[in-house]
């Protein structure tokens, strides 16, 4: 005598078997079975596949095969629709070639492997800009930027060996300064000091390839705002909200009386978040201050002396 519970299991296993059957049914199923008709309809809401004639449901829990996402027009299905990885500038080849990892066991794959990497780099100017493209996204993540960022940022470079502007110069210099000037363009700008830092050039030739590529590709970068580095600064020193807004304050008020003219952006932000801090009794010594933001001491405490000066602030040390 078989027990309830594996009638149930039994039953369960009957059910999930007549599922996959009537499923597989429904994909070669071609026409009714009840009036012949092939007007067949498959209602993916319903899980269902009936005949536009009769009615007959002909399978039920069918699979929908076609994409999660859905498009009305030719434009939408254009922009959504996709093969395989999306195409990407920080790749030399936009990422459109084909790829063979490696296997522990197929010796077949292997062999293609080392094909591939002898045709996968057509020349020493390729070479170079594999090169140059790793440079850019290995500076990209040490100063933490994000990836439309990198994509520019490779983009850019793109454009500059394009126009032949790469030949006789150093390869990590132009990198380097393409990072910079990315940076500035979409208004999340990094110190040079910082960018030196990390690049494995001297400032001198960072700043030659900067002045460069300016030239050369006629590129417009406005001059950083203070307020542009007030976030990031604030955050590295452990800052709440509140001094960030008030620093930003300080920072408007100093720019509508003209005191920021002529002076450098980064040394108008750490003076500002000085004085910001001291008032909202989050204090930061000068030295803290100038170790994040690169600024001298001395030129902090000589914009703070102007700043509280010029804007009537009452700063008690």
């Amino acid at each position: 005598m078989v027990t309830p519970k594996k009638e149930t299991e039994e039953g369960k296993h009957k059910e999930g078997k007549e599922d996959n059957d009537n499923a597989d049914y429904g994909e070669t199923v071609k026409e009714c079975p009840e009036c012949g008709s092939k007007n067949l309809i498959r209602d993916y809401e319903r899980a269902e596949l009936f005949c536009g004639d009769c009615g007959l449901v002909v399978a039920e829990n069918i699979v929908d095969l076609g994409p999660e996402w859905r498009a009305f027009d030719f434009e939408q299905v254009s922009r959504r629709a996709r093969v395989g990885a999306p195409m990407t500038y920080r790749i030399h080849d936009k990422g459109l070639s084909t790829l063979v990892t490696w296997s522990p066991t197929g010796h077949g794959q292997y062999k293609l492997k080392r094909w591939q990497q002898r045709t996968h780099i057509a020349n020493t100017t390729e070479r170079s800009f594999i090169f140059a493209l790793s440079e850019i996204d290995r500076m990209a993540c040490a100063l933490r930027l994000p990836m439309n960022i990198r994509e520019a940022s490779s983009m850019l470079y793109r454009k500059a060996m394009k126009q032949r502007l790469i030949r006789g110069r150093s390869i990590e210099g132009i990198a380097t300064a393409i990072i910079y000037i990315t940076c500035r363009q979409y208004g999340v700008p990094r110190t040079l000091e910082e960018v030196r830092a990390i690049s494995r050039v001297e400032q001198k030739e960072i700043s030659r390839a900067y002045r460069f590529l300016l030239r050369e590709l006629d590129l417009k970068v406005t001059p950083a705002s203070p307020v542009d580095f007030v976030p990031r600064f604030c955050s590295l020193l452990d800052l709440s909200s509140n001094i960030q807004s008030n620093a930003i304050e300080i920072i408007k008020r100093a720019t509508e009386k003209e005191l920021t003219n002529g002076r450098g952006p980064i040394g108008i932000a750490a003076a500002a978040i000085y004085i910001a801090a001291i008032l909202g009794g989050e204090h930061r010594t000068q030295k803290e201050v100038s170790d994040v933001t690169g600024v001298t001491e001395v030129t902090i405490r000589n914009r703070y002396k102007e700043l509280s000066e010029q804007l009537d602030i009452d700063v008690l040390l």
